[in-house]
């Protein structure tokens, strides 16, 4: 069972932790994701050098979500997703849930906006391209829930309930389409949920877990819709290579369990970022009341002191 493209035979041995860590997967992934390494790592550098502070939770957080690309596909782990479902559903579930929570999680366009500099009067610069794309009515569209809602879910049932999933993974070109294309839909659908970084769109907080939730039960379905399955759904691993000792059923049902607990394990981790931002942002909200109220002298609770005692004076 030959991968056209990819050089890999059906006789792979059992996966190993040690042969996992070998960077032999896509040099397309790992060109990119060194490449934002080193970009990220100047533009913090750049900041530090001027007297700006940037916090290292978003720094850990960003290259946890590079390391996690790079895992799942510039590893001995890729050859694997050729010839397993479960590996490959491993593979689509990272880089469309996990990788994208980690990446914005660093808030790498916040970054750049404060990193690069501005250009001259008159003239248009990387970080003015950045802003004015930002609010394009193309950015508008992509990051909108009618959009990126049914986006994310249809990269679920569009691929692998139809043939496209194999015409994908006939090629290298295809295999490194899809990659890039699941972490791209899990970008634009989580960008606005985490609101860290500025964007058109900024719902508010409950309106944000109420998009996760909209699309989180689809992940679920699809998992015990594999599950339940009573013949292989994908003709690429319908034949699993007999040295790993694994039947094409079993793989879609370990398939299925890996999809349905993505569903519930990212969204947990959004929800906690996303109550913790609630929360920062009340205590903001009380702090500038506070300083008003200093300024002010607190006239707001004065004027209702005195309507609490005029309506005293008319009883």
């Amino acid at each position: 069972m030959d991968h056209d493209g990819h050089g890999m035979t059906a006789d792979l041995p059992p996966f190993t932790l040690g042969r996992g860590l070998e960077f032999t997967g896509e040099p397309f992934f790992l060109t990119a994701s060194l490449l934002a390494l080193v970009l990220y790592g100047w533009a913090v550098a750049r900041l530090h050098r001027r007297g700006d502070g940037w916090p290292v939770p978003r720094t850990v957080a960003f290259a946890m979500g590079v390391l996690t690309v790079m895992l799942v596909v510039c590893t001995g782990l890729n050859p694997y997703g050729m010839v397993l479902f479960s590996v490959h559903m491993v593979q689509h579930m990272a880089l469309s849930m996990l990788a994208p929570i980690l990446l914005l999680l660093g808030a790498p366009v916040t970054l750049a906006l404060r990193a690069l500099p501005a250009a001259s009067r008159g003239h248009t610069g990387p970080r003015e391209l950045l802003a004015r794309l930002l609010h394009s009515r193309y950015m508008r569209i992509v990051t909108h829930p009618a959009f990126t809602v049914p986006l994310f879910i249809a990269i679920l049932y569009g691929l692998y309930f139809t043939p496209l999933v194999d015409a994908l993974m006939a090629s290298t070109a295809g295999h490194i389409a899809m990659n890039a294309h699941f972490l791209a839909v899990g970008l634009v659908f989580f960008w606005p949920i985490m609101g860290v970084d500025p964007g058109p769109h900024r719902p508010g907080h409950v309106m944000r877990m109420l998009e996760l939730f909209a699309a989180m039960p689809f992940h679920a379905f699809f998992g015990i819709a594999l599950m339940m399955a009573t013949a292989p759904l994908i003709d690429t691993y319908a034949d699993p290579p007999a040295t790993l000792g694994v039947t094409a059923l079993d793989d879609q049902n370990a398939a299925g369990g890996i999809a349905w607990a993505f569903s519930e394990i990212p969204s947990v981790l959004v929800l906690v970022a996303l109550l913790f931002q609630w929360y920062r942002a009340e205590q903001r909200q009380a702090r500038r009341h506070d300083r008003q109220a200093d300024r002010d002298g607190d006239k707001e609770l004065a004027a209702y002191n005195a309507y609490l005692a005029s309506l005293h004076g008319r009883g």
